[in-house]
């Protein structure tokens, strides 16, 4: 009982600090305008510039942040629950490297230039074709560990194919474009980018939330689960469909942002215990808390220089995985 209401005050921090940083996100970018004028443009009064900021700059980047967030969080969180593995995350599967390959590929053609959406659709091919590949691979049944060796062959690939296009591209232009888009960032994005990653991101969350009373049974063991009538052929296809659908809209609309997805679970854990049922909402609002407070900070920081999220990230993230390796190291798991 007091875990179970240490969870739920748990719960309504995240969510409380989650409204406040999107609120947050909405009242800060270079246009000076108040808080109280902010939240009437919101709602279109007011001059007709500041509701222009407000519905097509700052609220697509304060959504795009909640959403983002929130996939990354939940994604690594049901990974590492499935694969059993501490150091597990979106890009493990090879989702995120497959993404980029296809935004890539529609900056490398011109398409992207040619029509806005064509960067994150062909995003989300790359991604739907890495899942096809890791199935078909690993097997619709696959073990944890052949699930793991496929998605890093088919991050090399994909990460292999993209370093290529950057070698090949004789547009200089493009391929700077190329490399800031794969640092990841939520500027200049506007809401038909939210409308074309919330259906999938919808569905992928759906996936991964069923997976909830599996991933607790599954933490016994693959065998005692399978003895309480878990199906770990179905378990492996909603956690990979689901990281696919929702980490590759992210992907599509914001770039390859990383180690969200291996922070957050790891530092939440504690707070909600070791059941992974709980951890999965906990993880999805604590990711949209790091990366609002993340987007928050790059403009803040440098407003005039455009520090990119995906950098921001690995500055705190890569810090934490050293110490998470040690850690394990010196425990001898």
């Amino acid at each position: 009982m007091i875990i179970r209401s240490h969870h739920r005050a748990s719960l309504a921090c995240l969510a409380a600090a989650c409204l406040a940083l999107f609120l947050l996100s909405l009242t800060i970018g270079p246009a000076d305008i108040r808080f109280s004028d902010s939240l009437q443009a919101l709602f279109g009064s007011g001059d007709d510039l500041m509701v222009l900021v407000m519905q097509e700059i700052r609220l697509p980047r304060a959504l795009l942040g909640l959403l983002v967030g929130a996939t990354l969080g939940l994604s690594g969180a049901a990974l590492q629950g499935y694969l059993r593995n501490p150091l597990a995350e979106p890009g493990l599967i090879g989702v995120s490297a497959s993404a980029s390959l296809g935004a890539v590929i529609a900056i490398y053609t011109g398409l992207s230039a040619l029509f806005v959406l064509a960067l994150p659709l062909l995003a989300l091919l790359g991604a739907m074709l890495a899942v096809l590949v890791l199935q078909t691979m690993a097997g619709m049944d696959g073990r944890p560990l052949t699930v793991i060796l496929t998605g890093i062959a088919i991050s090399s690939l994909a990460g292999a194919m993209t370093s290529l296009v950057l070698n090949l591209s004789p547009n200089p232009f493009a391929a700077t474009e190329v490399m800031f888009w794969m640092l990841g960032s939520l500027t200049d994005r506007s809401m038909p980018h939210v409308w074309l990653m919330l259906p999938f991101t919808a569905l992928g969350w759906l996936l991964l939330l069923r997976l909830g009373r599996a991933l607790d049974a599954l933490s016994l063991g693959p065998d005692v689960a399978a003895s309480m009538g878990v199906d770990l052929g179905r378990v492996q296809r909603l956690a990979v469909l689901g990281t696919a659908l929702s980490v590759g809209a992210a992907t599509a609309v914001a770039g390859a942002i990383g180690f969200v997805g291996l922070i957050v679970p790891h530092l939440l854990r504690p707070l909600v215990g070791a059941q992974p049922s709980r951890l999965l909402p906990a993880s999805a609002l604590g990711g949209a808390v790091l990366l609002l407070s993340a987007d928050i900070l790059v403009r803040v920081i440098a407003p005039d220089r455009d520090i990119k999220l995906g950098v921001l990230t690995a500055i705190v993230g890569a810090p934490f995985f050293f110490w998470l390796v040690w850690s394990h190291r010196r425990t001898g798991l």
